[in-house]
């Protein structure tokens, strides 16, 4: 008995998700194109009335070259740390931005008092 090779099992699951994805689509309305073996294109129109398209690529990954097998979990946690971070850093820079702003705004008001105390000292003086 022949045995069926990894590649083979990993494209008729991917074919299989293909397909329950695509049938899921069809069933709520949507227009569902195959453009290539683990890709469907659906039309659509955003919320200007513009044409534009949604591609869904489905792919059974391998891993990684070393031989470390792909590991969904794990590249999930990644990724939410990684937004985590960004999030964090987006804070951080809008922080030191309202900070600049505050800090360049005192000067204004500053340099502004300072030029008009001049200017009545040099009006009295006239």
């Amino acid at each position: 008995m022949a045995t069926i090779s990894r590649k083979v099992l990993k494209e008729k699951l991917k074919a299989r998700y293909l397909e329950n994805l695509k049938e899921h689509l069809e069933l709520c309305g949507e227009e569902v194109l195959r453009t290539a073996s683990g890709e469907l294109a659906i039309p659509c129109v955003d919320d200007d009335g513009n044409d534009d398209w949604i591609v869904l690529t489905i792919k059974s990954p391998t891993g990684s070259r070393d031989g470390e097998p792909y590991d969904g979990y794990s590249v999930a946690e990644d990724y939410e740390r990684k937004q985590t971070e960004k999030a964090e850093k987006a804070a951080k820079a809008a922080a030191a931005k309202e900070k600049k702003m505050a800090r360049d705004k005192a000067e204004r008001e500053a340099r502004a008092k300072a030029k008009a105390e001049h200017a009545a000292k040099k009006n009295e003086g006239e």
